[in-house]
C-alpha cells in the first residue's frame, strides 16, 4: 500500500468544518487513511468478483481466486487459466468471461490505464466502462482506491446511502435531494468523505 493521497490533511480539516457528522466520524476513525495497491489489473479483478454479492462471499471466492493464481495475480497468469479453473472459485459464467477478457485486453494493449491520468472523473468512467463486467459503480471504486480521485460520490453504493441514513437520521433510503446537498457540501472532498462515512459502518477499511 503507498502512503496517504496528497490532499488527505486538507481534505479532512475542509470536512471538519463544513460538517459536525463529518467531523466526528474524523475524529473517531483517524488510526487509518485512504490508499492504494497501484495495481490496477488487481483491482479490476477484485471489483468484478465483488460485484452484486455479500463482502464475506466475495472475500471467499477472491480466496480461492488468489490461490489458483498462487498469488500473482496479472493478465498473463489468468490468460493461461481455462474458464473451468476460474469458475471453481465460485465465479459465475459471466464474471469468469469478464476477468478473462480484461486479461486479454491488458496483454493486446487494448486497454491502456496511464491515459486515465489525464482525464476528467467523467471521462474516465466512461472508458473503464467499456471493459465487460465494469459499470459505473466498479469504475467509480477504481477511481477512488487505485487512482485515489479526490471527489468520487459513488451514489450507487449501497454501503454508502446506508451510511448516510444511520449518520444523518434519514429513513433508507436517504432522500435524493438530501445525497445530492452533502455532495455539494463536501466538494472537492466527497472521496475523503465517503471513506469515513464507510468506515461508520466497517470498521475495517475497505480496498480494493
Amino acid at each position: 500500500m503507498s502512503k496517504k493521497p496528497y490532499y488527505w490533511n486538507k481534505a479532512v480539516r475542509y470536512l471538519s468544518s463544513k460538517d459536525l457528522v463529518m467531523k466526528k466520524l474524523i475524529k473517531k476513525y483517524n488510526d487509518k487513511t485512504l490508499s492504494t495497491r497501484g495495481d490496477i489489473f488487481f483491482s479490476l479483478c477484485k471489483s468484478i468478483i465483488g460485484q452484486q454479492i455479500s463482502v464475506a462471499a466475495a472475500d471467499a471466492v477472491f480466496l480461492k481466486f488468489k490461490r489458483i493464481c498462487k498469488g500473482k495475480i496479472k493478465p498473463n497468469i489468468i490468460n493461461k487459466k481455462t474458464a473451468n479453473q476460474l469458475k471453481k472459485c465460485g465465479l459465475s459464467r459471466q464474471k469468469v468471461k469478464g476477468i478473462k477478457e480484461l486479461a486479454k485486453k491488458f496483454l493486446n494493449n487494448e486497454f491502456n490505464p496511464k491515459l486515465i491520468k489525464n482525464m476528467s472523473d467523467e471521462e474516465a468512467i466512461v472508458y473503464l466502462s467499456g471493459l465487460r463486467q465494469i459499470g459505473r459503480w466498479s469504475a467509480e471504486m477504481i477511481l477512488l482506491f487505485t487512482f485515489n480521485r479526490n471527489n468520487i460520490w459513488p451514489i450507487q453504493d449501497i454501503g454508502l446511502l446506508r451510511a448516510i441514513s444511520n449518520n444523518y437520521k434519514k429513513k433508507y433510503l436517504p432522500p435524493k435531494s438530501f445525497v445530492s446537498k452533502l455532495n455539494k457540501k463536501f466538494s472537492p472532498y466527497c472521496s475523503v468523505a465517503t471513506w469515513y462515512l464507510w468506515r461508520s459502518i466497517d470498521d475495517e477499511p475497505i480496498q480494493y
